[in-house]
């Protein structure tokens, strides 16, 4: 079996530099999209504006319950609920096996926070960031909404939700710099390859299915 080896020509060399720095700058590319393109759309908690609808993505389960990281874009939720600032949030996560229910999950903490039932609207197939932003304009009619996720997945989604037609708002939830947040923000990088391809060939998520009034009927509700 043949070995590969280092060139040993400068030419060689100065080609094989060439050929690896086009590499990166490639692999770089959708990620330097997502800032270039959701600059002017990420906003603290105090000054997000005023909007309908908020989003909250899932992001696993603990036992059933919502994970620490879950937990804080809730709360986040919450807050802004209360503050007025938004009139109905709607959960979006997987519910692809009988045991493992991540909207039901997130409804049940935003209830125990604070956020009337009635101000809840779950989303059980929002199975990536794209499947929940298409169906979140698709689906359930939202035009204009604060999305609420960690740090390094906002400017994802917002750039998602944007193709998919939803006018968007990200707020941030600051995290401590752990392991998961080293391994979010890592995982980011692969993942903008994916967002970017998505946003330019704007496939049907995995499930569409028919409109749902939740949204429509929860702000009603309100009035």
């Amino acid at each position: 079996m043949r070995r590969w080896r280092l060139p040993r020509t400068r030419t060689g060399q100065r080609r094989l530099v060439q050929a690896v720095m086009a590499v990166c700058v490639l692999a770089l590319l959708p990620s330097t999209w997502l800032y270039a393109v959701t600059g002017e759309r990420l906003r603290g908690a105090a000054d997000v504006p005023r909007t309908e609808v908020a989003v909250v993505f899932g992001a696993g389960l603990w036992d059933g319950e919502p994970s620490p990281y879950l937990a804080h874009r809730l709360d986040a939720a919450a807050a802004l609920y209360r503050e007025g600032r938004i009139r109905v949030v709607l959960v979006t996560g997987d519910n692809s096996r009988v045991d493992y229910d991540e909207p039901d999950a997130m409804r049940t903490y935003l209830r125990e926070h604070g956020v009337p039932t009635e101000r809840i609207v779950s989303d059980y197939a929002g199975f990536d960031t794209w499947d929940s932003c298409v169906r979140a304009r698709k689906i359930f009619g939202v035009h204009r909404a604060v999305l609420i996720s960690q740090g390094f997945h906002i400017r994802r989604a917002v750039a998602l939700c944007e193709a998919a037609g939803v006018t968007s708002y990200g707020v941030g939830v600051d995290e401590r710099h752990d392991a998961t947040w080293y391994y979010g923000g890592t995982r980011e990088v692969f993942a903008a390859g994916k967002a970017a391809l998505d946003a330019l060939v704007r496939p049907d998520p995995r499930f569409l299915g028919p409109k749902e009034p939740g949204v429509a009927r929860a702000l009603a509700g309100g009035r």
